[in-house]
C-alpha cells in the first residue's frame, strides 16, 4: 500500500518536519492515472498538500506532494518517485496524466514517461527505473519573507526539453501593442513582486506590493487535458497558456475561528479574499504580450522543441479594442489554451478552441483546428457553435475515421460533435 502523506516509519515521513504529516491533508491524485500493464506499474500524478500557496504548517519538502509516483499495480507499493516541486507553494499540482512514450535517445531505446506541468516544464523519466532521461538539476530559488514559512532552498530544473512556455514574470513579457499600453503596463507591474519561476508569495504590508506575478502559476502552463504523443515520429504535442496570474500577498489570519491557517491571502486594506490566484488585465487587455496560448511539438528522442504555434482565434476584446484601432494584431492564441487537449492522427494534430469568438467566417463560435504534425502549419479548420471541453477522441467505422469533440459553455447546452476526416 502507498500513502501520499507517509506516516511514522514510512519512506518520506521525515520530509514532514515537526510531525506535520499528522495535521495536513489533501495531497491526493485528482487527475487521470496512467499505467503500463506490461511493466505492472501505475503512475500517480500527486497534487499539492494543504494549502496551495502557504505551507507554514508543513515544514519540510513534503513528500509526496507534487510528485510522480510509480506503484506496483497489484500491491500498490511504491517502486520509485520523483518530486517535481519541493515544499509546494505555487499551486503546481500535477494536473494531467503522465504520458507513456517509447523513445530512442543516443541510439538507446527507453521506455519513458513524460509529465507536462503547469510550470511549462516537461519532466521525462525512464518509467521502469525512475531515472531522468536527461539531467534534472537542483538550482537555488528565491526565498520569501512570510513569517513562519519554510522555504526549499533549491528546486528541480529539467535541462531537456527547455520550458515550452514563459515562466515567472518579467518586464520583457509585457504588452507592447502601443507605446502607451507598454508604459501603462510597466507602471502596473511596479505594484507587484516579480521574479523567475519559484518566486514565492510575499507577506502583505501597508504601501507594499499587491501580490507576486507568475505566468506559470496555478492555472498556467498545461492543465488537466494534458498532451498527446505520436509513437511513429516520437513527437509529443502539448498545449499551454501564459496568462498574467498573480499570487495574492499573505496576511495574518484575522479570525482563527474560521480557519486554523496562520496566514491567508489578502491585504491590510480589504482583508482576506477567496482562492489564491488573480488575473491582471490592462484596460481589459491581457497584461502579457501574445501568444496567450500555444501548442508545442517536442522531439522526444532529442529533447528539443520542433515547432510552436499560437492556438486559437484572437479574442474579440483584443481585435475590437479602441486602443488598438489601426494596429495590426497577428493571431494571439487564447488565454485558456492549456485547458483543452488534442488528438494526434497519422498526419495531423487536432484541437479545438477553448473560448467563443467571432470566427473568420463571421460567426460567433469556436473553431476545431488541424495542424500538420510535422511543421505546425494549419491545414484546416471547421466551425463549432461552442468551445471545446476536455480532449477530442477518434474512432474508425467502415474504413472512415471520425473525430468527436465535446462542446459547451455559457448558454450553450453541452453536446458531442462528430466530424469525418477525408470527406
Amino acid at each position: 500500500m502507498f500513502r501520499s502523506i507517509p506516516g511514522p516509519g514510512e519512506y518520506g515521513n521525515d520530509s514532514w518536519e515537526k510531525d506535520s504529516y499528522f495535521v495536513n491533508g489533501n495531497n491526493g491524485v485528482w487527475t487521470q492515472i496512467s499505467a503500463d500493464v506490461q511493466a505492472n506499474m501505475a503512475y500517480l500524478p500527486v497534487e499539492t498538500p494543504t494549502g496551495d500557496y502557504y505551507g507554514g504548517h508543513r515544514p519540510g519538502n513534503n513528500l509526496f506532494g507534487e510528485s510522480v509516483v510509480a506503484v506496483d499495480l497489484k500491491t500498490g507499493q511504491r517502486k520509485w518517485h520523483f518530486q517535481l516541486v519541493h515544499h509546494p507553494l505555487w499551486g503546481f499540482d500535477i494536473a494531467s496524466p503522465p504520458i507513456l512514450a517509447d523513445i530512442t535517445v543516443d541510439g538507446r531505446p527507453i521506455k519513458a514517461i513524460a509529465q507536462p506541468g503547469k510550470q511549462s516544464f516537461l519532466y521525462v523519466f525512464d518509467r521502469l527505473t525512475g531515472r531522468p532521461v536527461w539531467p534534472i538539476e537542483e538550482r537555488p530559488v528565491p526565498k520569501g519573507d512570510v513569517p513562519g514559512e519554510w522555504y526549499a532552498p533549491t528546486q528541480p530544473f529539467p535541462t531537456k526539453p527547455p520550458a515550452y512556455d514563459r515562466q515567472g514574470s518579467s518586464e520583457d513579457y509585457l504588452i507592447d501593442f502601443t507605446p502607451q499600453l507598454r508604459a501603462d503596463a510597466v507602471k502596473l507591474l511596479s505594484r507587484y513582486k516579480t521574479g523567475p519561476i519559484f518566486t514565492p508569495p510575499s507577506v502583505a504590508s501597508v504601501g507594499g506590493t499587491q501580490g507576486t506575478l507568475a505566468l506559470s502559476a496555478g492555472s498556467g502552463g498545461t492543465n488537466w487535458p494534458g498532451g498527446g504523443y505520436d509513437p511513429e515520429t516520437h513527437k509529443l504535442f502539448v498545449p499551454s497558456q501564459s496568462g498574467q496570474f498573480y499570487l495574492w500577498d499573505l496576511i495574518p489570519n484575522p479570525d482563527p475561528s474560521k480557519s486554523d491557517m496562520r496566514y491567508l491571502k489578502g491585504n491590510p486594506g480589504t482583508g482576506t479574499g477567496q482562492g489564491g490566484l488573480g488575473v491582471l488585465n490592462l484596460q481589459g487587455l491581457p497584461l502579457t504580450k501574445p501568444p496567450y496560448g500555444r501548442i508545442s511539438a517536442i522531439d522526444m528522442d532529442k529533447g528539443e522543441i520542433v515547432w510552436q504555434v499560437p492556438h486559437g482565434e484572437t479574442p474579440d476584446l483584443v481585435k475590437n479594442h479602441p486602443a488598438l484601432k489601426g494596429v495590426t494584431i497577428p493571431r494571439t492564441g487564447q488565454p485558456c489554451a492549456g485547458l483543452v487537449g488534442m488528438v494526434v492522427t497519422k498526419t495531423l494534430v487536432i484541437s479545438g478552441e477553448c473560448s467563443i469568438t467571432t470566427t473568420s467566417t463571421g460567426q460567433r463560435g469556436a473553431m476545431l483546428r488541424a495542424y500538420d504534425k510535422t511543421t505546425g502549419s494549419e491545414v484546416g479548420a471547421v466551425y463549432m457553435p461552442a468551445a471545446q471541453s476536455g480532449s477530442p477522441m477518434t474512432y474508425m467505422l467502415n474504413g472512415q475515421q471520425y473525430i468527436v469533440v465535446a462542446v459547451g459553455g455559457g448558454n450553450y447546452v453541452g453536446e458531442y460533435l462528430a466530424f469525418s476526416l477525408g470527406r
